[in-house]
């Protein structure tokens, strides 16, 4: 089909458009269109690129993987078509919604301190922030960039590294003075430990003896959602926590909680990645400036 009688970029933001509002009656209303007119036009697309972008039903409607891939890209042109735009019209600053997903422990130790530097240097940015430990898919939660802990499995994800932080086994003065500190791995069979309550990459605590690497999984006493949830039950002396140095190292030095196992665990490291989708592409440039941004300030240790 010639490509001078379609209006690509005009069907590309009707999806776009179906997808971010969560159906063809808020896409229209927000469009300023017809529902019928609005699915009219995805089912054009659809016949167009022989290809179904969504699976229908009378309550749902959700992408296909078809419909995911087309939808990251279509996304990622129509911000650029925005911005070179705003860049050809006023040479502006970086602007748009970010939505970016974090866990609280990175949030509240990292992420607080900073942002006022962000928003200050582009004020233009609106930034919408979600708080959670667990994995998400980026695509699903319309998210354009996750800060994480751990290995970066899937292939359609990029990342820039914000270095590596230290896990440390610590707990509250109390509730060692109440129980006893361990000084082996055999000890921490009769103590309490607080833990995530989801799978994760790597399961267990990581102590290196004798040069070799061993994988201990005391039982979990107590769950949490949430590195920033775990740090706040072991100030409360309800167990040993395994937690990021960056967010502990305060409460170490008050006194507030103290190290176990240091000499096994010394060898116990976890990268943070800032995840996004993409094969290292093009970026908006409202994402790209919060990827420099936070491998500038944001970084771990």
């Amino acid at each position: 089909m010639s490509r001078t009688g379609t209006n690509r970029s005009g069907e590309m933001e009707v999806f776009v458009q179906v997808v971010e509002r969560g159906g063809f009656s808020h896409a229209a209303r927000q469009l300023g269109l017809s529902q019928s007119a609005v699915s009219k036009l995805v089912s054009r697309l659809e016949a167009r690129l022989g290809a179904r972008l969504f699976n229908r039903s009378t309550r749902r409607l959700d992408l296909t993987a078809e419909g995911c891939a087309f939808y990251e890209r279509a996304a990622a042109i129509l911000a650029d078509m925005d911005e070179a735009e705003r860049q050809a019209r006023r040479g502006e600053q970086p602007v748009g919604r970010i939505r970016l997903n974090t866990s609280a422990s990175y949030a509240v130790h990292v992420l607080e301190p900073i942002l006022p530097a962000f928003v200050e240097q582009y004020p233009q940015i609106l930034l919408d922030l979600v708080l959670t430990d667990t994995v998400i898919d980026l695509l699903a939660e319309r998210t354009d960039v996750v800060v994480r802990a751990g290995p970066l499995k899937d292939s359609r994800l990029v990342a820039r590294k914000l270095g590596e932080t230290p896990m440390w086994i610590v707990a509250s003065p109390d509730y060692l003075h109440r129980v006893g500190t361990p000084r082996d791995i055999a000890d921490l069979d009769r103590h309490r430990r607080i833990g995530f309550g989801y799978p994760r990459e790597i399961e267990g605590w990581r102590f290196l003896r004798d040069g070799e690497t061993v994988h201990a999984s005391p039982a979990v006493s107590i769950q949490a959602s949430d590195g920033e949830t775990m740090r706040r039950l072991a100030l409360q002396g309800l167990g040993l926590a395994r937690l990021a140095a960056f967010t502990v190292r305060d409460d170490i030095a008050a006194g507030r909680l103290k190290p176990v196992l240091e000499d096994l665990a010394a060898d116990d490291r976890e990268a943070f990645h800032a995840v996004y989708t993409g094969q290292g592409g093009p970026l908006p440039a409202r994402v790209r400036a919060l990827l420099n941004f936070l491998a500038e300030r944001g970084s771990v240790a």
